[in-house]
């Protein structure tokens, strides 16, 4: 490490609402916390075409202008947010090194919010096919399937509500689901299921996306009957879960055995100075608000960390 090395209080790895509500605790504790992007600016929040559950707003706001409300306000106090994307850390020892692209970053703590990533189904077709007919966000996708024939995958909320949002664009959606029944909530079925657009393909999963340079078609399996169809389709958005983004830290922090960071109730993970909050470290709740209270209690948690230190 050079003599001038420059080393942050407190670097913060991703840009949700995690990220950001650390931020804003760091950046009014006067620490001027670095906040390193990542790709996905704002997080999965930031994709959600309108949240309805988040206080404050009982017309409800959408993903990426509560993304950029919360950046603002992090900013405001003091947050320094840099358009990176980590690719490596070393946390054998502080002061604890970040690796970019092109730069190498220094921090006496560091707060991991680095979010999850949509699951794959993982069949032929889907990576060939991905930006060509197969998505995994409505928001980002959905207006380039005006007046056609889309289908949805999953059953949870994620796809009960991108499935909505696809109803502005597409003729029609069907919303494909390995169950008999849906794991959405109660408001968002209701909604579902009264819109004509909508229809449901019931214990079914997709064994093949089909097409040259574009999706033309589905090869559908009813698990039940184990009869096997060929439906005719423009597009396929996929929404069966998330994979948390911690293959960066496994050398060094514990995970949970579906790969979610271990955080005690203090968000401390097992290498003092070294924090995670928000869906990287919840595999449970995965909710707007629950993201940014775990992200203001890893912030409280680094501001009363630095304070021993400097004690």
């Amino acid at each position: 490490m050079s003599e001038n090395a420059i080393i942050e209080n407190v670097i913060i790895l991703g840009t949700g609402p995690a990220g950001l509500a650390a931020a804003l605790y760091t950046a009014r504790a006067d620490l001027r916390p670095l906040v390193l992007t990542g790709t996905d600016l704002g997080g999965q929040a930031a994709l959600t075409d309108r949240i309805e559950n988040y206080p404050g707003f009982p017309q409800g706001v959408g993903g990426s202008e509560l993304a950029e409300l919360f950046q603002k306000t992090a900013e405001r106090f003091g947050a320094r947010v840099e358009y990176e994307t980590a690719t490596g850390v070393d946390l054998s020892k502080p002061p604890y090194k970040v690796l970019t692209y092109d730069k190498e970053y220094l921090s006496k703590t560091i707060i991991i919010t680095t979010g999850a990533s949509p699951k794959k189904l993982i069949i032929p077709g889907e990576k060939e096919l991905r930006g060509k007919g197969v998505s995994y966000c409505a928001t980002c996708d959905g207006w380039f399937f005006k007046d056609k024939k889309v289908a949805v995958v999953g059953g949870g909320d994620g796809a009960l509500e991108e499935g909505l949002f696809l109803t502005r664009f597409a003729s029609s959606v069907s919303i494909i689901h390995r169950r008999a029944e849906l794991r959405a909530g109660a408001l968002l079925q209701k909604r579902a299921r009264e819109n004509p657009k909508i229809h449901f393909i019931w214990n079914s999963i997709i064994e093949e996306i089909k097409g040259v340079d574009s999706v033309n078609s589905l090869l559908i399996k009813n698990i039940v009957t184990n009869e096997v169809n060929t439906v005719n389709i423009d597009g396929v958005f996929i929404f069966i879960g998330h994979l948390p983004n911690t293959q960066m830290f496994k050398d060094y922090l514990e995970l949970d055995n579906k790969g979610y960071l271990v955080v005690d109730q203090r968000m401390c993970t097992k290498i003092p100075g070294v924090f995670a909050a928000g869906e990287v470290a919840d595999g449970l709740y995965r909710q707007v608000i629950t993201s940014a209270g775990m992200g203001a209690a890893a912030g409280i948690e680094a501001t009363r960390y630095l304070e021993n230190l400097e004690k």
